[in-house]
C-alpha cells in the first residue's frame, strides 16, 4: 500500500476516533452559552474559538463529527442493505420482476438525488432519523443499479448451475452462493458514497432539516455563523473544513478499495 493511501487511511481514523471520544478531549460543554466569550477568534482556551453564544467552536465540531459521521454511515449501511435485497432479486428472478424494480430503481435515479433527499425531509418531521432516512431512501438505488448488473454476469455461471441441479432453492442460491460474492462490491460502494452522503447531511442540516439547534451539526453550525462569514470567518471556516476533509478522505478511502479489489465502479 501506497504511502499516500496509508495517510488517508489514518487520517480518516483519526477524524473517526476524535470524534467518538469526544468528551474526554474537550473540557467544554458543546450546548454552554458563555456571555463573556462571543465570537472570541482562536486562542489557547478556544482552539477554533467561540460562535454567537459564546459556545466552544472546537467541542462543537467534534460533537457535531458524532452527528455527521453516525447519520452517514447508518445511511449507508441502510442503502446499502435495501440496494442489495433489489438487485439480486431483479438480477436473479429476470422477466417481468427485473422490468418492474429496475423501473424502479431508474425512477429513483432519475431524481437529483439533493433534491429528492430534501423532498422527503419536508415531509417528514426534522431531525437526524428524517435525514438518514432521506438519505437511504435516495441512496439505494445505485447500489441495487450496481449488484443487478453483477448478478446478471454470474447467475450462469457454472457453481450456480450445479448448485441449481443439486436442488438448491432460489432463496439458498441467492444468500449462498450470490451475495458472498457481492459483498465486496458493497464495501467500495460504500466508501465511495460515504463522501457524498457527509455532504448531503450537511446540506440538510444547513437548511434546517436536520439535528435542530442548540445541538451541534456541522451544517447547522455554518448556516447559524454564515452571517458572520467576512466578520468573523472562524465561525464557519473549521465546520466547513471538517466537511471538506472528511468528505475528502471518503472520496479516497473507496478508491483505494477499488483499486484494491480491482473493479470499476463508478
Amino acid at each position: 500500500m501506497k504511502f499516500a493511501d496509508k495517510s488517508v487511511i489514518y487520517l480518516l481514523c483519526l477524524i473517526i476516533t476524535v470524534t467518538i471520544i469526544a468528551p474526554v478531549i474537550t473540557g467544554s460543554d458543546p450546548l454552554k452559552i458563555d456571555l463573556d466569550s462571543l465570537k472570541q477568534p482562536p486562542s489557547i482556551h478556544h482552539l477554533f474559538g467561540t460562535d454567537t453564544k459564546g459556545r466552544d467552536i472546537f467541542s462543537r465540531v467534534l460533537y457535531g463529527g458524532r452527528v455527521s459521521l453516525g447519520i452517514s454511515l447508518l445511511a449507508a449501511v441502510f442503502s446499502m442493505s435495501i440496494g442489495f435485497l433489489v438487485g439480486l432479486i431483479a438480477g436473479y428472478a429476470g422477466g417481468r420482476i427485473d422490468s418492474i424494480l429496475t423501473a424502479l430503481i431508474d425512477l429513483v435515479l432519475s431524481f437529483p438525488s439533493l433534491l429528492l433527499a430534501i423532498g422527503i425531509s419536508v415531509v417528514l418531521p426534522p431531525g437526524i432519523y428524517t435525514v438518514m432516512i432521506a438519505i437511504a431512501s435516495v441512496g439505494w438505488a445505485s447500489f441495487a443499479r450496481v449488484i443487478r448488473g453483477y448478478i446478471l454476469t454470474i447467475r450462469e455461471m457454472p457453481y450456480v448451475e450445479s448448485a441449481r441441479a443439486v436442488g438448491c432453492s432460489g432463496t439458498r442460491i441467492l444468500l449462498f452462493y450470490l451475495l458472498p460474492q457481492c459483498i465486496p462490491i458493497g464495501i467500495v460502494m460504500m466508501g465511495l458514497k460515504l463522501g457524498g452522503y457527509i455532504i448531503t447531511e450537511a446540506s440538510l442540516g444547513f437548511l434546517g432539516l436536520g439535528q435542530q439547534p442548540p445541538a451541534p451539526s456541522w451544517g447547522g453550525m455554518i448556516s447559524a455563523g454564515r452571517a458572520y462569514i467576512l466578520s468573523e470567518p472562524w465561525i464557519v471556516f473549521f465546520p466547513g473544513a471538517a466537511i471538506v476533509v472528511t468528505a475528502l478522505c471518503f472520496n479516497l478511502l473507496g478508491d483505494i478499495l477499488r483499486d484494491s479489489y480491482g473493479l470499476r465502479i463508478k
